[in-house]
């Protein structure tokens, strides 16, 4: 690991030359295309969660070709792979920047990849748009979040439990920046809440012996778990817990990283009537949503869900291709100041990008896992919440980005 970190290291020291003037790299584009980056984990514990994200890129991609591309060029996709690994990531966004000169780079689930990332496109000051609900407490100016920040998702969720008299939490997450970071703030609005937090486990990505820590769980008796586990995790956590006997109705587990395509994972019996919080789910009843799903379905298959990662990685090539339309160029500086005040109807409903941290405005949603599969809303913000990714309108938060 050592000597991986090292080699990207070495991939940031390499001089700065203009985008698609990189000694050694690959071809240009032609006269008539557009090359465009897709870099998710299509391998390994989180292409459970992130192969559909890279899915729904490509079918923006294919819409957008046929309505004329972009600056009437063709969009021509380079994926790759992160293989959930994320110095991997670091390697992969830099042969996209430097080898394949793409004009931007859609891609990343967890936040342990985002950081891995962020250093490349700043360095090279490319543009990465990442399409997962995160910890907050970030901006970049060359990166666009076009999934929740914590004050349209997590936020909501901790509201939504006190709302249904949930007194006590107990807080099991994936051990690396995201959950920990999440789990900081959570503590936070607890004590600032009159909440109680009866205890607080990591396991690491992939982990799949979770016979312990529920048991701890159900010994500390909370009245509700807050769930930051990411990808294959949550199939053997659910499964565990399920098995143990304790119901949602007893002991609600709100998660923020189980989504639709989760859900298959994990299996429905073992995940139904638990609440989840999203910007996005495919029952979300929009003009927009009805004819998404129908295409998604239409060219992946009848059996395929949609659900809020895939849902923002799709907007965000579209957020993209609008921004590049308005400023008459693919140059980054240029898109990157036409990108402000962009607004438009998504999938989830009216979409804006907030110039000043280059987040989204997004409808807060909490739902229930239906028996189905599907996810039911029972809840919703009602209008676009506007980002505040550091928190500054919480009293209770201040000093977290700093601590």
């Amino acid at each position: 690991m050592r000597l991986r970190h090292a080699i990207v290291s070495a991939l940031l020291l390499l001089p700065v030359t203009a985008c698609g003037s990189a000694p050694g790299g690959g071809a240009p584009a032609a006269a008539d295309e557009i090359k465009v980056g897709l870099l998710h984990s299509l391998s390994g514990t989180m292409a459970i969660s992130e192969v559909t994200v890279r899915d729904a890129e490509l079918l923006a991609i294919e819409e957008i070709n046929k309505a004329g591309g972009v600056l009437g060029k063709k969009l021509v996709p380079v994926v790759e792979d992160g293989a959930s690994d994320w110095p991997t990531f670091a390697e992969k966004a830099t042969k996209l920047i430097r080898q394949d000169k793409v004009a931007t780079v859609f891609g990343g689930w967890t936040s342990a990849s985002r950081k891995a990332m962020l250093p490349v496109f700043e360095r090279y000051k490319a543009l990465l748009w990442y399409p997962v609900q995160y910890e907050g407490l970030e901006s970049s100016p060359y990166i666009f979040y076009t999934g929740a920040t914590t004050n349209q998702q997590i936020i909501p969720g901790l509201d939504y439990l006190k709302e249904q008299g949930k007194k006590s939490l107990f807080l099991v997450g994936s051990d690396y920046v995201f959950p920990r970071t999440a789990n900081k703030i959570i503590k936070a609005y607890a004590a600032a809440n009159g909440m109680r937090v009866l205890g607080e486990e990591y396991t690491p990505l992939g982990h799949t012996e979770y016979s312990t820590l529920v048991n701890k769980v159900t010994q500390a008796k909370p009245d509700a778990v807050f769930n930051t586990l990411n990808g294959d995790s949550n199939v053997a956590f659910f499964k565990q817990l399920r098995s143990t006997g304790v119901t949602p109705e007893a002991m609600p587990v709100l998660s923020v990283s189980v989504a639709e395509e989760e859900v298959k994972g994990i299996g429905v019996a073992n995940i139904a009537g638990q609440p989840v919080a999203w910007n996005y789910y495919q029952t979300t009843e929009t003009p927009a949503n009805a004819a998404f799903v129908k295409a998604f379905k239409d060219r992946y298959g009848q059996d395929k869900v949609t659900s809020d990662p895939m849902e923002a990685g799709y907007n965000a090539v579209y957020l993209w291709a609008e921004a590049v339309k308005k400023a008459g160029t693919t140059e980054v500086e240029a898109v990157r100041k036409a990108a402000g005040g962009i607004a438009l109807e998504r999938p989830e409903g009216l979409v804006t990008i907030d110039g000043d941290n280059q987040h989204l405005y997004k409808t807060a949603r909490i739902g229930v896992v239906q028996p189905d599969g599907l996810i039911k809303q029972v809840w919703d913000s009602g209008e676009p919440i506007k980002p505040d990714p550091y928190l500054k309108d919480y009293p209770w938060a201040g000093g977290l980005a700093q601590g």
